[in-house]
C-alpha cells in the first residue's frame, strides 16, 4: 500500500492552496482519512480528518479556513486550505487507515508535502 501526495507549493499569505492524497496497492477498503502537519521545531499535529461516510473533524486551528473531502472510488482525500497563514506553513502528512485482504486496518502515511507561506 502506498499513500502518494499532490499539491503542496508555496502561496502569497492570505491565498489557497490544495493538497491531495491517493492511496493505492492492495486495499480492500479505507476507513479514516486526514492531514496532520509538522512545522519546523514543533510536533506533528493533526489538522482534519475525513470517515468513510464523510463525517469531517478539524483542529480548531483551520476551521473556517480549512476543508477536507474525499472521492472513495479515486481513493483520494483533498485538503483545500484558504486563507492561509504563516502558521500553516508546514510539511503536511496524509493519512489513511486502510484495511487490506486480512480484515486488519492499518493506517499508512504518505511522503509529506511541503507548504510555504510567505508575507
Amino acid at each position: 500500500v502506498q499513500l502518494q501526495a499532490f499539491g503542496g507549493g508555496s502561496v502569497q499569505l492570505g491565498g489557497s492552496l490544495r493538497v491531495s492524497c491517493t492511496a493505492s496497492g492492495n486495499i480492500f477498503s479505507i476507513n479514516d482519512m486526514g492531514w496532520h502537519r509538522q512545522a519546523p521545531g514543533k510536533q506533528r499535529e493533526l489538522v482534519a480528518g475525513i470517515h468513510v461516510d464523510s463525517n469531517t473533524y478539524y483542529t480548531d486551528l483551520v476551521k473556517g479556513r480549512f476543508t477536507i473531502s474525499r472521492d472513495n472510488a479515486k481513493k483520494t482525500v483533498y485538503l483545500q486550505m484558504n486563507s492561509l497563514k504563516l502558521e500553516d506553513a508546514g510539511v503536511y502528512y496524509c493519512y489513511a487507515d486502510i484495511q487490506d485482504t486480512s480484515a486488519a486496518y492499518t493506517r499508512h502515511w504518505g511522503q509529506g508535502t511541503l507548504v510555504t507561506v510567505s508575507s
